[in-house]
């Protein structure tokens, strides 16, 4: 019987078990991950970005743990020895609507209290001499970091203060009972715990479904594709090179990133997953796609977003495509220069109503709490995410605390 288990060794689960131990030093809390290594899906299948939190609405969640996350993450890297860099990132406006919507967010990134600069075209061409376009905003703080190597060092230290990992743990079936809630795995142990903390990513909808947790969402996956430049153009751009977002969309578009080992990466774009966890070129699941086609979201999601569903996903079967959005802020960059690189996929939670959920969504049951929504940037805020999640479980076992946000 453990006092604590968390489902999910992704980085939001990691920090939370880390956290969860600091908090409750006597209690007995073990991290639980199907896969055989931690931060198997999201957390090592992204740009390795340390976002500032320039595009979220005031006062929301993902602009406060953004903000804190920020500082955090740094400060963890320089505790832990971590490599990083805070190279700065220029959004860049490539036409009169871009303009507009750069504007528009500029004035929502002053809004946030962040350090950013807007600068014109000429000053935009001094500053990074490939790079096109009307004007941009420079936001100061942005960083790049390897996620995975944040989440292995806090499991690390989660071990060293007594917590337990296991991992080829797949979760099959969950039980709630009056004290306790009963774990069984596919390996046919059991293990009991006084508390439940689901932190699953793309798995996180079937969870709530084993505890029958009333829930109007589902998890769909988009795939995002990257291409890894040459190392003759690693020095392409100085700092993190994005579009103006549209925004109306979830997604930040297709942008040139330096990785911390030195290369740049193009992408990701945001094409329909038909696997949860499928990274290769061809992914069918048809589990995966059952699930989808019967959730009256998914329906009402395609007709929203339909004909931008249909050019992500001619662009992602034809490479030029792909390449002429890039090519609209940098210009020298060419179709040879797009290497493989390995995919991610957003677990993106849907509302049966066909809501994308921009922030944070969790679900409760009397002994257990479930992250059902952790959208970009989960990775960045993830101390302060593991935080609330700890405070938010003190608050269900003890209820006259309250949680923090």
């Amino acid at each position: 019987m453990y006092d604590y288990v968390i489902i999910g060794g992704g980085i939001v689960g990691t920090s939370t078990a880390w956290q969860l131990k600091q908090k409750n030093p006597d209690s007995s809390i073990l991290l639980l991950d199907k896969e055989v290594r931690l931060a198997a899906h999201q957390t090592s299948h992204n740009s390795g970005v340390i976002h500032a939190g320039i595009y979220y609405a005031p006062g929301s969640l993902k602009a406060k743990f953004c903000r804190s996350g920020l500082a955090a993450t740094i400060q963890f890297c320089k505790d832990n020895d971590i490599p990083y860099a805070q190279c700065g990132k220029l959004l860049v406006a490539t036409d009169e609507l871009e303009h507009e919507r750069m504007m528009a967010l500029f004035a929502r990134s002053k809004e946030n209290g962040l350090d950013v600069e807007l600068i014109d075209a000429e000053e935009l061409r001094r500053r990074e001499p490939n790079v096109v376009g009307t004007g941009a905003i420079f936001v100061k703080a942005t960083g790049i970091v390897d996620y995975q190597e944040i989440c292995r060092r806090m499991a690390e230290r989660f071990q060293e203060l007594g917590g337990k990992v296991r991992l080829a743990t797949r979760v099959t079936e969950l039980r709630e009972n009056s004290d306790s809630i009963v774990i069984t795995t596919a390996n046919g142990e059991s293990v009991d715990c006084r508390y439940l903390i689901a932190c699953a990513g793309l798995m996180a909808d079937r969870l709530t479904r084993m505890l029958d947790i009333d829930s109007d969402f589902q998890v769909i996956p988009y795939r995002g594709e990257y291409y890894r430049l040459p190392a003759s153009k690693s020095d392409i751009v100085k700092h993190l090179i994005y579009p103006i977002p549209d925004p109306d969309l979830p997604f930040l578009g297709v942008h040139l990133t330096r990785m911390i080992d030195g290369s740049v990466t193009v992408g990701p774009n945001a094409v329909q997953g038909w696997k949860r966890e499928g990274y290769g070129r061809i992914n069918i699941s048809p589990r995966d796609i059952g699930e989808m086609l019967r959730f009256p979201g998914f329906w009402k999601v395609l007709a929203k977003n339909f004909r931008t569903g249909v050019a992500e996903t001619k662009n992602s079967l034809w490479k030029p495509g792909y390449l002429k959005r890039v090519q609209k802020y940098c210009p020298s960059i060419l179709l040879q220069d797009l290497g493989p690189c390995p995919a991610g996929i957003r677990a993106q939670a849907v509302l049966g109503d066909g809501t994308l959920v921009h922030d944070f969504l969790f679900a409760e049951s009397p002994r257990s709490l479930h992250v059902c929504n952790a959208p970009s940037p989960a990775a960045t805020s993830a101390i302060p995410i593991g935080n609330y999640i700890c405070d938010k479980v003190a608050a269900a076992r003890n209820p006259g605390s309250t949680a923090r946000g």
